[in-house]
């Protein structure tokens, strides 16, 4: 998630429980194993509207961080709470801080609101302090977590999160398209055990294992900290010269991948990232290194979350786990999809490399 949610995953990595049986399914499972319903199952009656406007109800929506993919959540959440009536009595931003994060939550309760969306920077700390939400009756959905302890229908409405291994999968279909199915890759993977990108990179794994037998995965790298892209990519490409294609977890490494593939003299060298970034889209609008870029739909999961946490204030059953879809990013449907997922248009650079492209 362009979190944006992952260039933040580091200082989150350790804080996650990996499901035991995720590692072998073939679709996203929640962290303890549950089924996911599609966000579009998510849906308000006309009886279900007119059953929450002129309520007073009051909404708040605690962000981990600020990033385009927040951005675009909390403009999603809004437009449907404006639809519904209910007022957004707060927008905050944790930086990545758990202590942070549980202030914001003191703050916001004062102002007494009936439902409250987060991302949980630790589950471990954060039961603590989301437990002061439940204990006044606030109505919690929560982004790919939720803090340790909390029971899904007791403690919270639900999880929202992207289709995880669906985004891994594409990130597969499009590398192997990049190379016409045939050749040597690397795999650079997220070293660390965190659920999201956990099951994004395994996904990429299984789907070249499985559908591509002209495709020999030639050096799996894990990588850690997102400043060491470049370093990692360039021993891959010292080390397997026939490679043709690196995977790289999230955008800010693929920026130091496609550095990397410069720096070597490798303009054949194709990559495949997750999340939109000015960077990665300005390099393969520009026919460079990028050959495709994997994105979830932020602006629709905003809507979701909005959606679950109204249900539960009308006391109805929310699943307790739910996939908002994965769209593949090529130049030529590129501002389409920035749109579609982030709610604004491509950034200005891009835009203009579009045009001259065409």
């Amino acid at each position: 998630m362009p979190l944006r949610l992952c260039k933040t995953l580091l200082l989150a990595a350790a804080l996650l429980p990996v499901s035991a049986t995720w590692a072998a399914a073939e679709r996203t499972l929640g962290p303890n194993g549950e089924t996911p319903t599609p966000y579009t199952q998510v849906t308000l009656s006309p009886q279900d509207v007119s059953g929450l406007k002129g309520k007073g109800y009051k909404a708040a929506i605690l962000m981990h961080t600020s990033s385009d993919f927040a951005t675009a959540l909390t403009s999603g959440a809004k437009k449907v709470f404006g639809e519904l009536g209910i007022q957004v009595v707060a927008v905050t931003d944790a930086e990545m801080d758990p202590k942070k994060q549980r202030t914001d939550l003191e703050t916001v309760l004062a102002l007494k609101p009936d439902i409250i969306i987060s991302l949980v920077i630790d589950p471990v700390s954060g039961a603590a302090a989301f437990r002061q939400a439940t204990e006044q009756g606030v109505k919690l959905v929560f982004i790919s977590n939720a803090p340790q302890g909390f029971k899904a229908g007791k403690d919270y409405a639900g999880i929202v999160t992207d289709d995880l291994y669906g985004m891994g999968r594409s990130a597969a279909e499009m590398l192997a398209a990049s190379i016409n199915n045939q050749g040597d890759v690397a795999i650079m993977f997220h070293a660390a055990n965190y659920y999201v990108t956990n099951q994004r990179d395994q996904a990429v794994k299984s789907v070249l294992a499985a559908r591509y037998p002209g495709i020999k995965v030639v050096a799996s790298k894990g990588i850690a900290n997102p400043n060491d892209g470049e370093m990692i990519a360039s021993a891959i490409l010292t080390q397997n010269p026939s490679v043709k294609a690196i995977y790289a977890p999230w955008d800010a490494i693929a920026e130091g991948v496609t550095a990397a593939a410069r720096a070597a003299g490798r303009k054949d060298l194709k990559v495949v990232t997750m999340d939109l970034g000015a960077a990665n889209a300005l390099d393969m609008v520009k026919g460079g290194n990028m050959a495709g870029i994997v994105s979830d739909l932020p602006y629709d999961m905003g809507q979701t979350l909005a959606r679950m946490g109204a249900l539960s204030l009308l006391k109805k059953p929310t699943s307790p786990f739910v996939t908002v879809d994965a769209i593949k990013v090529t130049p030529a449907n590129l501002t389409e999809q920035w749109q579609k997922a982030l709610d604004r248009k491509p950034p200005e650079a891009v835009s203009k490399a579009l045009q001259a492209r065409r």
